[in-house]
């Protein structure tokens, strides 16, 4: 240690020495570095564990009401992190664009795109509708890409004109294109190969345009679903709002039940083992499960499903009532003929229709035969003669027509009903959402044994949904017991089933098997900016490639620099006590000579 030495003009034992620094100051520095690392570590721990960890159920529910609200905002056409993707919808009546965007991937291989609609400036769904459908191009395919046209500049004049030759357009058509021969559906997918490059720069080949059949188009509405309704997310920890999962770390997914005017489809995820089949059971199976991976790798097998999905033609709602009327029509008839009677043969003599409101009257024609009907609002008896028409079989595996059914565990299930599902509960007895079957039992009945009077009335004074018309009125009777006879003895869902939600749409949108088709079609995009960003580091500066880069291995520097630390004031700790020992008896002599020479110098 440094010494300070003070002499005067005084014997050679007169001096002193004192430290140049005392130990104490550096202690105190030494001190205050450890602290200044240590709050440092602790707030990179902090961080890391918010980025890396599971934010809390608060949180992450706050999150997903902040991207719902976004999902309603105009579209940032400006971002250049944008990416976007089209997809027509060819349909039976008309074809349909919708045009998606989404950010660049997290990077994460785990997660999917998130794709969502585009908005224009007044925060509406870009999308457009043409008629009639692209089936009426069958005797002039040539024409099929003017057809296409009107589309694919309304996407052209939305989408920025730099991210067109990275925009993937993807054609599907879908009932009206499977009606046509083969031969004609070439024909019109050829002509849009060939001359759709030529004037638009959009990111197309010939595997983009093609005819999809019932099932692929059930597995895409299933993917939309599940997709907006976050079922894709892996968490470590469920929250609050999540359901209970299938494993660890994957939420359980939704199923749909969709009935329209003329078809009905059911499509839900069944599990990898299930029960022991008969040979012609597991053919069946085969045709009618769809497994598919939606993860970025092969290798990744997350996202991998296995999903039952059915069409049933003949069994939409609209269709249902025809087939209904032919079954009246005929019995009606082969009865009168048995049996002499005239019934239905004159409005004085009507049918007495129990699918029909009390005291409606109508007509059923089929062509030169006549039947007039009047309603007694029967709704048990109702169901009871809708019964033949699901044409169901003896085997406990089968539901609606003898197709083979996956089964369903009820007690670990969800489902959403959209269309027929949600019309039939909400339209006129206003209780759509949640479904409870007691409760739509008893409103269905009840609103069947009414007067037509008063239910024209009481439509009048606006008591019933906006939605709501005089065809609904009519038919809601028989519509709300052909779908309650579908639910609970086609499919065999419980009466008392709780998970059953009714919608129209799901965060107040409409969610199209578009949705559902563009991510399957893009699921290896991520794998494809995972790579580039992989190159992009590879040549980046040395700093990223550098093990500091990794936190586990900085955090562990971070905790050796420390260790080092606390050694080195351990060791000074030391040294100052063991110099303070040997000072003691120097300070003693010290203090003994001066003493006597202020005594001598004070006195005269």
């Amino acid at each position: 240690m440094a010494r300070i030495s003070f002499s005067f003009l005084c014997p050679a034992s007169w001096y002193f020495t004192v430290p140049t620094v005392s130990p104490f100051p550096r202690q105190r520095v030494a001190f205050l570095g450890l602290f200044f690392i240590s709050c440092l570590l602790l707030l990179m721990l902090i961080m890391d564990f918010r980025h890396w960890g599971a934010s809390s159920p608060r949180d992450r529910q706050y999150e997903r009401y902040l991207a719902r609200v976004g999902d309603l905002e105009a579209t940032d056409t400006e971002d250049p992190d944008l990416n976007y993707g089209l997809v027509v919808d060819c349909g039976s009546s008309g074809s349909r664009i919708f045009v998606y965007f989404w950010p660049r991937h997290n990077g994460n291989p785990h997660d999917l795109l998130d794709i969502k609609q585009m908005r224009d400036r007044n925060s509406q769904p870009v999308v457009k509708k043409i008629k009639p459908g692209i089936s009426a191009m069958a005797d002039t395919p040539e024409h099929a890409s003017d057809y296409l046209r009107p589309l694919l500049s309304f996407a052209a004049a939305h989408v920025p004109v730099r991210k067109h030759k990275e925009t993937p357009l993807y054609i599907l058509c879908t009932a009206g294109m499977r009606l046509l021969p083969e031969r004609k559906q070439l024909a019109i997918l050829a002509d849009l190969v060939k001359d759709l490059p030529l004037e638009f720069d959009f990111l197309f080949s010939q595997s983009q345009a093609e005819v999809i059949s019932g099932k692929q188009e059930g597995v895409y509405a299933w993917i939309g679903i599940n997709f907006v309704l976050g079922r894709f997310d892996h968490e470590d920890e469920a929250d609050a709002e999540a359901p209970q999962e299938l494993v660890t770390g994957r939420r359980r997914t939704v199923g749909i039940l969709d009935m329209g005017g003329a078809s009905l489809q059911i499509a839900y995820e069944v599990p990898t083992s299930t029960s022991v089949l008969s040979p012609q059971e597991e053919e069946a199976a085969k045709i009618l499960l769809a497994e598919f991976n939606l993860g970025c790798d092969v290798q990744h097998t997350e996202h991998v499903y296995r999903v039952y999905v059915t069409t049933f033609l003949g069994f939409g709602g609209n269709f249902a009532r025809q087939r209904y009327e032919d079954l009246v029509l005929n019995e009606t008839l082969n009865k009168n003929r048995l049996l002499g009677h005239k019934t239905g043969l004159s409005p004085d003599n009507p049918f007495l229709d129990p699918c029909l409101p009390v005291g409606l009257t109508d007509v059923v024609e089929r062509n030169s035969q006549v039947l007039h009907v009047r309603g007694r609002g029967d709704w048990a008896a109702c169901g009871a003669m809708l019964s033949p028409l699901l044409a169901r079989s003896n085997t406990s595996q089968a539901s609606l027509n003898g197709i083979y059914q996956s089964p369903i565990d009820f007690n670990n299930s969800e489902f959403y009903g959209f269309s027929e599902f949600f019309y039939c509960t909400e339209d006129v007895l206003r209780i759509g959402g949640r479904y409870h079957g007691p409760t739509f039992a008893k409103a269905a009945q009840d609103y069947c044994g009414m007067a037509w009077s008063v239910l024209t009335q009481r439509f009048k004074n606006g008591l019933f949904s906006s939605h709501a018309d005089e065809h609904r009125l009519k038919y809601q009777c028989f519509k709300s017991a052909w779908m309650y006879q579908v639910l609970h003895e086609g499919f065999h869902f419980p009466y008392d089933y709780p998970n059953l939600q009714t919608a129209q749409l799901v965060y107040d949108r409409e969610v199209q098997w578009t949705l559902g088709a563009i991510l399957y079609k893009t699921r290896f995009l991520p794998l494809r900016d995972l790579r580039q960003e992989g190159v992009r580091q590879a040549h980046g500066n040395w700093f990223r490639l550098s093990f500091v880069y990794n936190h586990y291995l900085f955090f562990a520097c971070i905790l050796v620099v420390l260790l080092a630390i606390i050694l080195y004031l351990l060791r000074l700790r030391r040294i100052h006590h063991r110099q303070t020992r040997a000072s003691a008896p120097m300070n003693l002599l010290w203090i003994e000579e001066v003493v006597p020479m202020i005594g001598v110098q004070v006195g005269p």
